[in-house]
């Protein structure tokens, strides 16, 4: 089973929810941008750690590395109130759009933006549960 995930940046969103999902077996996941940033954001790295999930090693993608791939999900983490989600125009079985805001825009104090991370993070891995429970592990 081979799914992409993709995001604007593939920072933070797409990251969280490739982490989340290779955590189960059987799934080779990948996640890319059609903007990717400079890095992975320090804050997605920090409170992935805190679920013993690393990212320390993953590197922002292009969505153009895997057009010539196939794939049996193409997954938009996007919020759609806020941007415009990349179309993804490789060999895909299924799409799924599911959105979450962007934590890399969160203001406050460091411990407020640290919470708005955690937040999103939770938010996606009940997501993902959710999509593998509904659409993988049947």
């Amino acid at each position: 089973m081979r799914i992409l995930i993709l995001c604007t940046g593939n920072s933070c969103r797409s990251q969280m929810a490739e982490g989340f999902l290779r955590s189960y077996d059987s799934l080779e996941v990948h996640s890319a941008g059609t903007h990717p940033a400079e890095r992975v954001h320090p804050k997605a790295v920090q409170v992935m750690h805190e679920t013993g999930i690393g990212l320390s090693s993953h590197r922002p993608k292009m969505v153009d590395e895997f057009l010539s791939q196939s794939f049996d999900y193409v997954i938009t983490v996007c919020d759609h109130a806020k941007e415009n989600c990349p179309l993804f125009t490789g060999d895909v079985k299924h799409r799924l759009h599911i959105g979450f805001e962007d934590p890399a825009e969160a203001k406050g104090t460091e411990e407020e933006v640290l919470e708005v991370f955690r937040a999103v993070r939770d938010r996606i891995r009940e997501s993902m549960h959710e999509f593998y429970t509904e659409n993988i592990r049947k």
